[in-house]
């Protein structure tokens, strides 16, 4: 069925939600400064769950869990939405924002290393030298930072943990797809965004006296509002229409963009500066990640 939504209107909205995903890090990044990191997870998914819960209401899409789906959801739930945002929100406290943002767009990579893995997508050769650049690069950003190479060195721990990140958010995408097939993306994004919610909050609650909640900004609490809302949930809605507009594909070119974006926003508003082999490493992941999400289409 063809949509009757302009798609010029989608790919510009797309180009936006590129830019606040890119946007995100140096955000997040920015109320750390301010927030635990426990308490900041916990606060943007309630916000995003509960603004997911309201369109689920608003559009009347309300459904019952299948039986047997119970626990294989909440297990999923709890790795995409307490293990991944645990180390997601870590790894940008101890990294740099344009670091993170480099390496979590690797997560195509491990996708296709994962689906190859499982013998569900084989890799052909030109995803394989995708795959290689890419790794290669990560190592470069992980080795050649302006710190000594330790494992105490507060960036090589959070580029490790973003690195492992990726890979959790790999593995939840390629398990998530089976139950997609039940609900819609909207109901599965629901019920994940509430699994996340209560256990982030229920992680959150032994660090929320680390925070000076009397002194945190107004630019730190709008951060967290920033990242809930728009970030997870607003966004959500808008690339889920661009699937159901342009296409899976055209789509998913728009990721492609993340990585790139949220380097210069790290470099330009946080002053970030990575060095010359780091920047190096930064162009060879974006090569390795454009090469392995197109490499199937190329003959």
């Amino acid at each position: 069925m063809t949509s009757h939504k302009s798609p010029l209107i989608t790919d510009i909205s797309l180009l936006f939600i590129a830019v606040i995903w890119a946007l995100n890090f140096s955000v997040i990044k920015a109320s750390l400064s301010e927030i635990d990191p426990y308490s900041f997870n916990a606060i943007r998914f309630v916000l995003a769950s509960s603004f997911m819960w309201i369109v689920v209401a608003r559009r009347k899409a309300w459904f019952r869990i299948q039986k047997g789906d119970l626990w294989p959801l909440l297990v999923l739930g709890l790795a995409g939405n307490l293990l991944y945002q645990w180390l997601f929100i870590v790894g940008i406290d101890l990294t740099l924002a344009a670091n993170a943002a480099v390496m979590l767009g690797t997560i195509p990579i491990w996708v296709a290393v994962a689906s190859h893995l499982l013998s569900l997508e084989f890799m052909n050769r030109l995803k394989g030298i995708g795959v290689i650049l890419a790794f290669g690069g990560v190592l470069m950003i992980i080795l050649f930072g302006k710190n000594p190479i330790t494992f105490g060195s507060e960036t090589f721990t959070g580029d490790v943990v973003i690195v492992i990140a990726a890979v959790v958010w790999a593995l939840y995408t390629i398990y998530s797809k089976q139950f997609l097939s039940r609900y819609t993306p909207l109901q599965f994004s629901a019920m994940m965004a509430t699994v996340g919610a209560v256990a982030l909050v229920l992680l959150a609650i032994p660090y929320a006296g680390e925070t000076d909640w009397k002194n945190v900004s107004l630019p730190a609490y709008g951060g967290a509002l920033y990242s809930g809302l728009l970030a997870i949930g607003v966004a959500y809605l808008i690339w889920n229409n661009g699937i159901q507009t342009v296409g899976a594909v055209r789509t998913a070119t728009y990721q492609n963009l993340v990585p790139v974006l949220g380097l210069v926003f790290g470099i330009v508003l946080l002053g970030e500066n990575l060095e010359l082999l780091q920047y190096i490493g930064s162009a060879i992941v974006i090569a390795g990640i454009l090469i392995t999400r197109h490499g199937g289409r190329i003959r």
